[in-house]
């Protein structure tokens, strides 16, 4: 097979070369990021980290549009949708990623290491996910309906629970590698791994806190993509919009996290439109035998105009209490 051919055949169905292209541009990105910009370890200042997430969101909607001329208006579509909800739905992960660094005691200037690195796991996790669900959906379609059933209790529980809390100290994945891994009590600088004399003076391998909060953090992306991945899948069947869409949307994230963990809690009423977002992709699923399929432009409008709302609303009612909060001090 030569190359032309084999860039030619199909790969879950996309030709081969979309899928290299992507991800020399993924790998691209991460290179410049890493061997450019943060080469030197720092401390990455909030207006930097808005620059280079708008860099990130640029490239996103710009591959988004590259899709529309390569693949057509409806995938491209189904591309912004799953872009976007992938973003907002990630916006909890964030929390928890400052959770994590917190606990751990880990200073900003190496959480970008950490995130740099969960990037990475995250491409590796989210391919393999969405290959088997990929699989899944295409083996047996009534699995769609328990991803469409699993975001309509999902949306719900997320209208009638309070704000999402995580327990570190009692968390079993914490505990575990505890139990099982040698862990230094204090940083060794940027090292996620450092040999030491151990109680009988020998020396061993021994991990940091800094590897601990990779872990965390890979095992919550993990747990949000439980939400995230059935909810795109209820928006397009195509295995290339699915994961490109996703990595784009987590790029963008983690670069912005340095920036949104100073103001999370601005965003406290999104969780609701969020979960709205989830009941009408839910929705559409058994909805499509009784009045046909939705257009990929009507589910995005939807999910644009929930997601703004959200995102206004939260804005506005929390400016309010802060400024009620400064006029009562």
């Amino acid at each position: 097979m030569d190359v032309s051919t084999f860039l030619a055949t199909s790969f879950l169905g996309q030709p081969t070369w979309l899928w290299l292209s992507f991800l020399a541009l993924v790998a691209a990105l991460l290179a410049f990021d890493l061997g450019v910009l943060h080469r030197k370890q720092r401390e990455i200042p909030v207006t930097e980290s808005l620059y280079l997430s708008a860099g990130y969101i640029v490239v996103g909607l710009g591959y988004g549009v590259w899709v529309w001329q390569h693949l057509g208006a409806s995938p491209a579509a189904d591309y912004f949708t799953g872009y976007l909800v992938e973003k907002s739905l990630s916006m909890d992960n964030v929390f928890v990623i400052a959770l994590i660094f917190s606990y751990l005691g880990i200073p900003r200037i190496y959480q970008h290491r950490v995130l740099f690195w969960g990037i990475v796991g995250v491409i590796v996790l989210r391919a393999v996910m969405i290959g088997v669900g990929a699989t899944l959906v295409s083996q047996f379609s009534w699995v769609l309906y328990l991803f469409g059933a699993f975001l309509l209790l999902t949306g719900v529980k997320m209208l009638f629970t309070s704000s999402h809390t995580m327990d570190l100290a009692s968390n079993p994945m914490l505990r575990w590698l505890r139990r099982h891994l040698r862990v230094t009590n204090e940083l060794q600088g940027d090292k996620f791994f450092t040999r030491q004399l151990d109680e009988r003076g020998v020396i061993r391998l021994y991990a940091t806190p800094l590897f601990l909060a990779l872990v965390m953090i890979e095992t919550a992306d993990l747990i949000f993509a439980v939400d995230s991945v059935p909810a795109i899948f209820a928006i397009t069947q195509d295995p290339f919009i699915v994961y490109t869409s996703n990595i784009f949307a987590i790029l963008g994230l983690r670069a912005l996290y340095f920036a949104l963990s100073a103001m999370i809690d601005r965003f406290e009423y999104l969780k609701y439109a969020l979960a709205l977002v989830l009941v009408f992709i839910g929705s559409k699923i058994f909805l499509v035998n009784i009045i046909g399929k939705f257009p990929a432009w009507l589910s995005l409008g939807v999910t644009v105009g929930l997601i703004v709302g959200g995102v206004v609303f939260s804005w506005v009612k929390t400016r309010k209490a802060i400024s009620a909060t400064q006029g009562a001090g």
